[in-house]
């Protein structure tokens, strides 16, 4: 007998993070009824993960990127309705219900990604730091055009519409920007939410944003037009201390000396990113 399609998948990439998948999957599980799979995808890890949750799917693909993961995982569903979850995240206790009525609201939907340490206070500068600035997901999606796939519903026709994550980019913004540009409404989903841990320290927030600088590089193009442009945001990003200062100062959730601490931290990131970005746009 022939297995009923399923009316929705949740997708989970995972690399080499074992705990917080186990964590994610915690979370999850108890909120999927029957008719809705969850597909995670390991991607390269050195060791596959063990998924001691029956319902869960393990798969496995050999090339590394996000976005090789994410095709894979909606490659092994023909669910209508495709649900995309980071493994490093924590999703609220009402999660999937939500998640499919946003689905009923608009083409893509992003949902609310807050923020929670993994160590004990005080925060490191690091910490600090994404606790002001990281996954502001409501002006992603209303200012810039793009939702994060950590927390980001769609339905397969806009997917085969749009076609699959581009790897090497900005997978995210490249991949809602041209959803956008097809005529398919994005939306943010306060009531969709998830919770994401902070960067610990400063060489997991750098090795983020090196990443981050490498993808937004790629979509910037590579013309001499495009090298210029690029390197005038490299050379602003100093300036772009002073204009951010004032959210680190005015923040609530940070004490006196987390808030320099933060304060540092941005200095530092900002000029390795006008190191990185100035380095791009010479080599071209």
């Amino acid at each position: 007998m022939t297995e009923p399609t399923p009316r929705a998948a949740v997708v989970i990439p995972h690399h080499d993070d074992a705990a917080r998948l186990a964590r994610c999957l915690d979370a999850l599980m108890p909120q999927v009824p029957g008719d809705v799979e969850v597909v995670v995808v390991d991607n390269a890890s050195p060791r596959a993960p063990r998924v001691a949750h029956s319902r869960a799917r393990l798969v496995v693909e050999p090339a590394k990127g996000a976005a090789v993961a994410r095709n894979r995982g909606v490659a092994e569903t023909t669910a209508p309705v495709l649900l995309f979850l980071d493994c490093d995240c924590v999703p609220d206790g009402d999660w999937l219900a939500t998640a499919l009525a946003a689905a009923r609201r608009a083409d893509v939907v992003g949902g609310a990604v807050t923020l929670f340490d993994e160590t004990p206070p005080p925060r490191s500068g690091a910490q600090a730091f994404e606790t002001v600035f990281a996954f502001d997901n409501r002006a992603y999606i209303e200012r810039k055009g793009f939702s994060v796939t950590a927390n980001l519903v769609t339905r397969r026709a806009v997917f085969d519409a749009t076609g699959p994550f581009v790897p090497g980019l900005s997978e995210d913004l490249d991949w809602c920007r041209r959803a956008v540009a097809r005529g398919f409404a994005l939306a943010y989903a306060p009531d969709l939410r998830v919770a994401h841990p902070t960067r610990a320290d400063w060489p997991a927030l750098a090795r983020k944003w090196r990443r981050l600088t490498d993808e937004g590089f790629a979509v910037n193009g590579r013309g001499a037009g495009a090298r210029l442009r690029w390197a005038a945001k490299a050379l602003a990003m100093p300036l772009s201390v002073a204009a951010h200062a004032p959210r680190v100062l005015r923040h609530p959730a940070l004490s006196g000396a987390e808030r320099m601490r933060a304060l540092g931290t941005l200095a530092r990131l900002r000029l390795a990113r006008m190191r990185w970005m100035l380095g791009q746009a010479l080599r071209g």
